[in-house]
Parts: structure tokens; sequence; C-alpha cells
């Protein structure tokens, strides 16, 4: 069973399909538990449910039929452990200082497939760099500094008794940013993203950090030769905070005053970049990609975690050691020192049972995702005129 869309976002129905052949037995109007069992106890005999991780299919599966083995596809682990994974590269992204866009030909050229580079490869794709918290000079960014200073004023005003209405109109802050503030005991948390969320400039920054090594110090000429011939098509507001960081102590590069020299920009992978590389086959990245993923994984212990967990977890599914390997790998992950896979092992924890045995038996939703698609021309067919009843007797009497 799998959930689908009846109106994107908002209402949802449930199709339920035969394991073995494929072949759609029902829709059901939503995707609430009473009403899946409902249907099960109305159509007793299911040995074997192959469901997502959504907690109304667990219940409705346990009250409809008890009797049933319940199996969590792992399609949807997968997707879901992609999802924690890349929770975890965003928070650490920080920690890396700077990627080569292409590593040196040479020893990771003559790497075998899986393996990853050697240490004189991973030192060539980093250099010394910026944390994410400072600027290339090891200033504190202005963000960062503002980030904490009213991160702090909120909390001092909610200690001292305000209300949260009264800090933001006291600090002349939105509700939003009051009560995002006090949500978090840390200003730390509040940076992870800000300090290390991607932007339009970043493959632009060797270039600039190059142009200005070389005596360009106005934004607005950056700006220019980046639109003419390096395919820029951004704001020179963008660059000038940008190079904002490079100017002297007084803000300004004066004429007759050798600009303050700035350290070469290496391109920093993106976020998803990082996350497919941790999620794909290591055979099946190429040589550059392999020299990469090592670059980063040498960079960051934590991201060097999550790789490991991600392939151990990743051998676990394929070979199907569920009963075997599982339980190690969750203790392995929750006394882990990230937070976000941790968070996935907690959701696992509360339903070990069904992901046990999708890790163990050969049971999946692979033919469901061929119905959901049926269900999507189907209803583009209709387009959103019929009832559901109709939707129902074509998506069932519908040749596969």
């Amino acid at each position: 069973m799998d959930d689908f869309a009846l109106r994107k976002g908002r209402v949802y129905g449930t199709v339920v399909a035969n394991a073995e052949s494929g072949d759609v037995a029902d829709l059901l109007p939503d995707r609430e538990a009473s009403t899946l069992e409902a249907w099960l106890r109305a159509h007793p005999g299911a040995e074997v449910i192959c469901r997502d991780r959504a907690g109304a299919y667990a219940e409705g599966a346990a009250a409809g039929a008890p009797g049933a083995v319940q199996v969590a596809d792992r399609w949807h682990l997968w997707h879901n452990l992609g999802e924690y994974a890349e929770k975890a590269v965003v928070a650490h992204r920080g920690c890396l200082t700077a990627a080569a866009t292409r590593v040196p030909d040479g020893p990771a050229g003559d790497a075998a497939p899986g393996q990853q580079a050697p240490e004189d490869v991973r030192a060539a794709a980093f250099r010394p760099g910026p944390d994410g918290l400072r600027d290339v000079h090891g200033r504190e960014r202005a963000l960062v500094s503002r980030t904490r200073e009213r991160h702090a004023a909120v909390h001092e005003l909610l200690q001292a008794g305000r209300s949260q209405r009264e800090a933001a109109e006291i600090l002349g802050l939105s509700r939003n940013t009051v009560n995002r503030f006090a949500r978090e005991s840390d200003a730390a948390r509040l940076l992870v993203k800000s300090t290390s969320r991607e932007n339009k400039l970043d493959p632009f920054k060797p270039y600039i950090n190059s142009r200005w090594n070389e005596g360009v110090t106005s934004a607005a000429a950056l700006h220019a030769e980046m639109a003419a011939t390096q395919g820029w098509t951004g704001n020179v507001q963008a660059v000038e905070r940008y190079v904002r960081q490079f100017r002297t102590a007084d803000g300004r590069t004066r004429a007759g005053r050798a600009a303050r020299p700035v350290p070469a920009a290496l391109t920093v992978p993106k976020t998803r970049q990082i996350t497919r590389w941790l999620l794909s086959r290591p055979g099946r990245l190429d040589a550059d990609d392999q020299a990469r993923l090592a670059a980063v994984t040498a960079a960051c212990p934590h991201l060097n975690a999550l790789a490991r967990h991600i392939r151990t977890f990743a051998e676990i599914m394929t070979r199907r050691q569920g009963l075997l390997a599982l339980e190690d790998w969750l203790t392995a992950v929750e006394a882990s020192d990230l937070p976000e896979l941790r968070s996935f092992a907690n959701g696992i924890r509360r339903d070990q049972q069904a992901v046990t045995a999708g890790l163990a038996l050969p049971y999946s939703s692979a033919a469901m995702e061929g119905n959901v698609n049926k269900i999507k021309m189907i209803k583009r067919q209709m387009y959103g005129r019929a009832s559901f009843a109709l939707l129902r007797k074509r998506v069932i009497l519908h040749p596969g």
C-alpha cells in the first residue's frame, strides 16, 4: 500500500495492490488508520503488508490484520536516510574549507573503483580557510555577530519576564524571528544553515579572488567582467557583499594603497552534490568524484563518520542482513555525534520490527510505483472533473 495525491499537498488517498502480481486491489479515499483497518477487516487473509513508514498505515495494518507481517519498504528507508544525510551535510558543510573543482591528475586517476584517493590527493583538494563563522581574514562575520547579539537579547528579555510579543516590539524584530530565537538555547544552532548556505556566487568566487589579487578591487568592475566573460547573471550587490570582507580596516581600498591579498578560493561542493556522493555506490563514481568525496570526508570527521554509517546501512540493505546487523548499526548511530542520523535511528526504533523485516525479506513496494504513475496518468485524463468513485473504477479496471 502507498498514498497518492488527490489534490497535491492537501488531499491524499491510499492505493492497495497485490504484492505478487502488482494488480490494484482497491483505492481508499484517504490515508487514515481507521479507513485502512476497516478495509483489511472486510478483506481478510493478508499475510504480508508492505508499506512506507507512515504511522497511520502501521496502526491501521496492526488493527486490521494483526496476524500479518508488516514490511517497511526498502526504497522508502533509503529515501528517508538520504533526507537525514542531507541535513547532516548542511550542518557540517561549514567545516569544509573549499574543494577543488577538479583534483590534479595523477594518483587519483589510477585509483581502483570504490577506493579512496591517497592522502596527498586529499590534501591537494583542500586548503586552510574560513570555517563559516569567520571571513577570509579571520574576522567574525557580521551575520554571526548580529545573530549572537539578537539571540542573547531575546533570551535576556524572556528571562526578565517579558513575552515574545513584547520582546519583538522592544528589539524591533518580527514575531517569527523572536520565536525562532526563543526555541533555541544556543545561538550556534541558528548559525548552521546561515553560515553554510549555498549561493549563486559560489562558482565565481575563485575568479573574484584571483582578480582581486591582480588589483581589480571595484565590485562594479568585477560584476561587469563576470557578466561579460564568466556567465554571471546576478546583481552587483551580491559581488559587493562578498568583496566587503577583503577591504582594509577602514572599509576602503584607496588608490596608491596595495589591496590586501586574499587566499585563492576553491569551489565548495554543493550540499546535494556531497549527499549524492555519499549515497552512491563507490564503484559508480568516477575517479574525480571519488577523490573529491575523499577530500570531503578527510576534511570533516563528522562527514567521515556519516559516510561510514551510510555504507554500513547500504550493505545491510543490499545483503538483507536486517536480522543480523541492524541492531548493531542502530547502537553505533545512537552513540555517534550526528544528531540528524540519531533522529533517523529513533524513527527506526519506533517501527523496528517492520524495518527489520524490510531489510531481511524479499518483499518491497516496487510494483506500487508503477500503479501510482498510472493513477497520475488517469487523473490527468479526467482533468479533476470527475468523482473519486469514477477514478477508483478506472484505476481498478484499467489494464496493467
